[in-house]
C-alpha cells in the first residue's frame, strides 16, 4: 500500500440514520413501556465504522447520503472526530430509527426507510466516489439502502472500486447482502443469520459454516469473515482459515458491535498486520464492544490487553 495513503479510508453510508435507543426492563407489546435510559445519535453502519476507525487513529472520510433539514447532530459528530465529511446533501430530514433494549439484552429494531434518493443526487454522489478514489485505497460499504438505491446500483459501485483496485470492505444485508457478493468484494462480514438466508438453510456445524464459507471464497472474494455473536468469529482467506473464540462479557447492548468488528479489521488491514494480530485484535473490539452503550474505544490498552487472550484455533 502507498504510505501516503496507508491509514486513509472511505466510509460509505448510503442510508444513515439518527437512532434513538431506549433502555427497558421487558418491552410489553401493546402496552405503555417506561424507558429506564436512552441516548439519541448520530448512526448507520459506515458513520459508526467511521467513528470507532478515527478513534483508533484513522484518517476517515464519510460519504453517503443525508437529509439537509436535520444534519446538524451529523456534522457536530465529524467535527468532534475530525473526520472529512463529504456526504451528498438531500432535501428532507435523514431518518430516526429506534432501538429498544431489554433487560435480557434481547434488542428490538424500528427501522424506517429513509429519505428517496434521485438521479441528480446519485450522479453526484458517483462523481465524489469517483474523487475518492483517487486518493483512497481503501473503502468500506456498509448498511442497508434508501428508496431509490437498488442493490444492483449498490453492486455496481462496489465491481468499479474493485476494477480500480481498491479494497473494499463490505458489510449489509438481505438482497443488498447477495447483490454485494456478486460484485465480488475484498472482504465481506456477513453474521450467521445472514449467512444462513443468503444460503437458504440452517448452518447449524462448523463443517455447514465452512462450506458456505468457501463457497464465497471460491467465488473471488478475497476475504470471508463470518460473525458467530456471542461464540467468536471465523475468517476464511488464501491463508486458510483462523477461528476466534470470544471472551464471556458483560452484555449491556449488542447495538454496533458489528460495526466495530468491521472497523477493526479495517484497521488491521491498513496497518498491514499479520491475519492472526488482526483476529485477535476484532475479536477483543468487538467483545468489549457489548459492554458499552454506544459505539467507540472505550481504552485502547484494554483492547490490546484482551487480545493476547482471544484463543485463536
Amino acid at each position: 500500500m502507498d504510505k501516503i495513503k496507508a491509514l486513509k479510508v472511505v466510509t460509505i453510508t448510503l442510508n444513515p440514520a439518527l437512532d434513538l435507543t431506549g433502555h427497558l426492563t421487558r418491552l410489553n407489546k401493546g402496552a405503555v413501556n417506561n424507558v429506564l435510559k436512552s441516548a439519541f445519535q448520530p448512526a448507520g453502519k459506515g458513520v459508526n465504522v467511521g467513528k470507532v476507525l478515527s478513534e483508533l487513529g484513522a484518517k476517515v472520510t464519510l460519504t453517503g447520503f443525508l437529509g439537509m433539514g436535520n444534519d446538524a447532530d451529523f456534522c457536530a459528530l465529524f467535527k468532534r472526530l475530525g473526520v472529512a465529511d463529504e456526504f451528498i446533501r438531500v432535501a428532507g430530514n435523514t431518518r430516526i430509527n429506534v432501538k429498544v433494549v431489554e433487560e435480557n439484552n434481547c434488542v428490538s429494531d424500528i427501522n424506517f426507510p429513509g429519505i428517496s434518493i434521485d438521479s441528480d443526487a446519485i450522479c453526484q454522489f458517483e462523481k465524489r466516489l469517483q474523487e475518492l478514489a483517487l486518493s483512497h485505497d481503501v473503502f468500506v460499504l456498509a448498511g442497508s439502502l434508501p428508496p431509490g438505491i437498488s442493490a444492483q446500483l449498490c453492486a455496481k459501485w462496489i465491481a468499479q472500486l474493485k476494477a480500480q483496485g481498491k479494497k473494499v470492505f463490505f458489510d449489509s444485508s438481505n438482497a443488498t447482502l447477495s447483490a454485494g457478493f456478486k460484485a465480488k468484494p475484498w472482504l465481506v462480514k456477513p453474521n450467521i443469520d445472514e449467512l444462513e438466508q443468503y444460503v437458504g438453510h440452517a448452518l447449524s456445524s462448523e463443517h455447514s459454516r465452512r462450506h458456505a464459507g468457501q463457497q464465497l471464497l471460491d467465488s473471488s472474494i478475497g476475504n470471508v469473515v463470518i460473525s458467530l455473536g456471542a461464540e467468536g468469529l471465523m475468517w476464511l482467506n488464501h491463508e486458510g482459515w483462523l477461528c476466534a473464540r470470544a471472551p464471556k462479557m458483560n452484555v449491556v447492548s449488542t447495538v454496533g458491535a458489528g460495526d466495530t468488528l468491521v472497523a477493526a479489521l479495517c484497521w488491521g488491514y491498513l496497518n498491514q498486520w499479520s491475519k492472526e494480530k488482526v483476529l485477535r485484535f476484532a475479536t477483543a473490539l468487538s467483545a468489549l464492544a457489548v459492554t458499552q452503550v454506544g459505539v467507540g474505544v472505550q481504552d485502547i490498552k484494554v483492547v490490546v490487553a484482551m487480545s493476547a487472550d482471544i484463543v485463536i484455533s
